[in-house]
C-alpha cells in the first residue's frame, strides 16, 4: 500500500513538473533593456518576418514586475550598472537574463572605464546571444535555448 502510494505521488509530481515546465517555455513575457543599437535588430526580430510569437514571447512587458525574461540589449556603462541590478531585483521568480549583442556579454569594443566588460559582472546570465548586432536567425535560436533551459529545470510551485 505505502509502495503504491509512493508511487503514484511520485508519477504525479514529475508530470506536474513538466506540465508546468511546458507551459512556462510558451509563455514568456520579456523585459526590453535596451541601451544602444542593438535595439534595432531587437525590434526585427519581434516584426511579422521573424514573428517572436510563435515561440510565445511576442508580448513585452514594459514593468519589471510583470515580466520573466529580462533581455539586455546594447552596451551597459558603469552609470547604468545600478539601474539594471535594480530592474532585476524587481522581477520576481522565477526569472530569466539574456544578454543580446557582443556589448552585453563582453563590453565589445570599448575596452575603456566607463564600459561593463559583460552584465554578468553584475547580474546572473541564462543565455548569451553574441553578434555586432546578433542578426534574428541568432535571436531566435537563443530563445529556443532559453526555453529548453525553463522546461528542463526543476519548476517551482
Amino acid at each position: 500500500m505505502d509502495v503504491s502510494q509512493n508511487a503514484r505521488g511520485g508519477y504525479l509530481t514529475s508530470r506536474l513538473n513538466d506540465m508546468i515546465g511546458w507551459a512556462r517555455k510558451y509563455s514568456i513575457f520579456q523585459y526590453p533593456f535596451v541601451t544602444a543599437c542593438c535595439g534595432m535588430e531587437y525590434m526585427a526580430t519581434a516584426c511579422s518576418h521573424y514573428d517572436v510569437d510563435r515561440f510565445g514571447a511576442g508580448l513585452p512587458r514594459f514593468s519589471p514586475r510583470q515580466s520573466d525574461v529580462l533581455f539586455v540589449v546594447g552596451t551597459i556603462s558603469h552609470k547604468m550598472a545600478p539601474v539594471l541590478k535594480h530592474i532585476y531585483d524587481q522581477m520576481a521568480d522565477p526569472k530569466w537574463v539574456v544578454a543580446f549583442g557582443v556589448c552585453t556579454c563582453t563590453g565589445g569594443f570599448y575596452d575603456n572605464y566607463a564600459t561593463v566588460m559583460g552584465i554578468d559582472t553584475i547580474i546572473p546570465v541564462d543565455v548569451y546571444i553574441p553578434g555586432c548586432p546578433p542578426r534574428p536567425e541568432n535571436v531566435l535560436d537563443g530563445l529556443m535555448k532559453l526555453q529548453d533551459k525553463i522546461q528542463a529545470q526543476k519548476q517551482e510551485v
